[in-house]
């Protein structure tokens, strides 16, 4: 039996090392992104240094309820499967927000700051989102770990290979920096999940105008480094909303008013 699995093994490697890890190929289990995200949740948590969390109830459901609308869409697949938890960084001076798989958005006050209207925070959100249900995170890790890992589960060593590499993950996110291509999708994905909602959906183009207003701030450093913004990605959502003859946004679908009393009350 050793010797099957043992032989089997090697089958795998060989396999997965002649398939280069295209695109697409993910060795981890929807299940095995809800564990690593719990795992990368408590490490996170348990770093207020890096990761000061807002004990601020109602900033975060504010947050969660979009997101809760969000995943409503027909086009979500695993919301039954990830949790999609908001959690709000009590950090001004950045401007970002990230996902960790299985369904974990983690969003900076220094956004929620920078943005002027509600519309373009469910843009973002339905952003993060998308990396979630396209399983960018694990497919970059299965690049990076996918044989390794392979053969621990099918020779039964490592069980603790998930808490090993959320620990791996965190030393500057460095698996969760988005690939261009990751960026061009999950802006596909949020626009489509967005026309199912009461938002503007192509709203992600005012966050873009106001990136590219504030191009070469430091306070755009992160988002830039994990979301890199291309004319590309312009392009391709301006090219969205124009195919599908979106009419012009209007306060009814932004919400500018009501975020910005919203605003007032982070602290």
């Amino acid at each position: 039996m050793e010797k099957i699995r043992f032989y089997f093994a090697i089958f795998l490697f060989s396999l997965i090392f002649l398939l280069g890890c295209q695109n697409g190929i993910n060795v981890f289990s929807p299940k095995d992104d809800v564990e690593l995200g719990m795992q990368l949740q408590s490490q996170i948590s348990s770093n207020p240094k890096e990761y000061p969390i807002l004990n601020d109830q109602g900033v975060t459901e504010y947050c969660q309820e979009i997101v809760n609308q969000i995943i409503l869409s027909p086009k979500i697949k695993y919301k039954n499967t990830f949790k999609y938890k908001v959690t709000v960084i009590k950090n001004d001076d950045v401007v970002n927000a990230f996902a960790v798989p299985g369904g974990y958005i983690y969003v900076y006050t220094g956004l929620l700051k920078f943005l002027d209207n509600e519309a373009t925070l469910a843009a973002i959100l339905a952003h993060e989102v998308a990396h979630c249900e396209l399983r960018h995170a694990t497919q970059r890790l299965t690049k990076a770990y996918g044989v390794a890992i392979l053969l621990d589960i099918v020779l039964g060593n490592n069980p603790d290979k998930m808490v090993e590499i959320a620990a791996n993950l965190l030393t500057g996110l460095a698996f969760l920096k988005n690939s261009r291509d990751d960026e061009y999708e999950a802006d596909s994905y949020a626009y489509e999940y967005l026309k199912s909602t009461k938002w503007y959906p192509g709203a992600l183009i005012f966050f873009f105008d106001k990136i590219k207003k504030n191009e070469g701030s430091s306070f755009l450093q992160v988002l830039l480094s994990t979301h890199p913004l291309s004319q590309d990605r312009i392009d391709k959502l301006n090219a969205k909303i124009t195919a599908d003859k979106l009419p012009q946004p209007t306060e009814e679908n932004l919400f500018s008013q009501r975020y910005q009393e919203f605003k007032k009350r982070i602290p």
